[in-house]
């Protein structure tokens, strides 16, 4: 499987770790209302899809960045891969 890395190009997978699902991205407010409850759904609860899927990816023998790669998990088919960063910096300001 070859996944392409948004600034090194097609990397064989077997360069990465995967980390699960890119919700992790969002991160709970510990100052927020219940935390506790928030971060117990962040930390346990996942969702498990059949289908097309973003996910966390760290490139541990390259040059250690973090992706989020869109693959479908029924044919492993890779659609696509951007940094981790700017997916976070994105939620940021209110995009997807």
């Amino acid at each position: 499987m070859l996944i392409p890395h948004p600034l090194l190009g097609l990397r064989d997978a077997q360069e990465f770790t995967h980390l699960g699902d890119a919700s992790l991205l969002n991160r709970p407010d510990c100052m927020a209302e219940a935390p506790a409850e928030a971060f117990y759904d962040y930390v346990y609860l996942r969702e498990n899809p059949a289908g097309v899927h973003r996910e966390l990816w760290f490139h541990e023998q390259g040059d250690r960045s973090w992706l989020v790669v869109t693959r479908s998990t029924v044919t492993h088919e890779i659609l696509g891969a951007e940094l981790a960063r700017d997916v976070a910096l994105r939620m940021q300001k209110g995009g997807k």
